[in-house]
């Protein structure tokens, strides 16, 4: 929609959007951790490391799915554009997981409320990263006729991220933004109520891998499947996710059960 800030072709719409929303998940995360009674510095600067994974980990991410592709042209490894692209996800899910389980031992921070603290600030930041999404017109949804159907007509979009122009489409990216924002609300409100550790976060990935799951059905897949079959990559991923969150659910209460018994 709108790629530039005021037609600067410097200053990317998408940057600024992802800027703020790392900013308001690190400022929320940390006001979280003192109604928590943790360190707000330490969780600060987790959450900093968390980000720079979350970069490296999409990119990542992005080279995977789209293997034979770059393996093909290695020289697009390095280019402007695949620099550009904001990435895959979940491949920055998984690595600033992968990250957090590391420091969150490292400085000896309770893993299961550290985790409960960062879920709504997540869900809140994502949220406004896929704004930035919709305004550079990546991650781009397959032909819709629905009313609520958007039409991409600036070239600069369609030079940056190769969506169509001139063609009605679904918002897939504002699905997920309003998904994550509804989301977010509810952890937000759930985080104020008596739970146990674990029940944030364990929440967090069940609900985001299902509207994840649910709006890659609308979506048109520029990147590749590692995976094959019915189902997309970010799609297996979700049900693993899916899994997983459940899993943390299930373990908090087994652990209420017993200790009730």
């Amino acid at each position: 929609m709108y790629p530039e800030i005021l037609g600067l072709s410097f200053l990317h719409t998408y940057g600024v959007l992802v800027a703020l929303a790392l900013l308001v998940a690190l400022w929320l995360a940390g006001r979280l951790s003192r109604e928590a009674g943790l360190d707000a510095s330490a969780v600060t600067d987790l959450g900093l490391y968390c980000a720079l994974a979350a970069i490296g980990g999409a990119k990542l991410m992005l080279l995977l799915v789209d293997f034979s592709y770059y393996w093909q042209h290695p020289a697009e490894i390095f280019s402007l554009s695949t620099l550009q692209a904001g990435g895959v996800f979940y491949g920055g899910l998984i690595a600033a997981l992968a990250v957090a389980v590391w420091q969150m031992r490292k400085k000896r921070l309770p893993g299961w409320k550290t985790a409960d603290v960062f879920a709504p600030a997540i869900a809140l930041g994502h949220g406004i990263g896929r704004i930035g999404c919709f305004t550079a017109g990546c991650c781009w949804g397959e032909a819709c006729h629905r009313p609520w159907a958007v039409t991409f007509t600036s070239p600069a979009a369609h030079e940056l991220v190769g969506v169509p122009l001139n063609i009605p489409i679904h918002p897939t990216q504002l699905y997920e933004a309003f998904a994550e924002f509804a989301i977010f609300g509810f952890l937000y409100w759930r985080i104020h109520k008596p739970h146990g550790d674990g029940a944030i976060i364990g929440a967090y990935l069940m609900l985001y891998s299902t509207a994840r799951f649910t709006v890659e059905f609308f979506r048109v897949h520029e990147q590749g499947n590692v995976l094959g079959g019915a189902f997309d990559t970010s799609q297996f991923i979700s049900a693993g996710l899916f899994l997983l969150g459940a899993a943390c659910l299930w373990r908090l209460r087994a652990k209420t059960s017993q200790a009730r018994g």
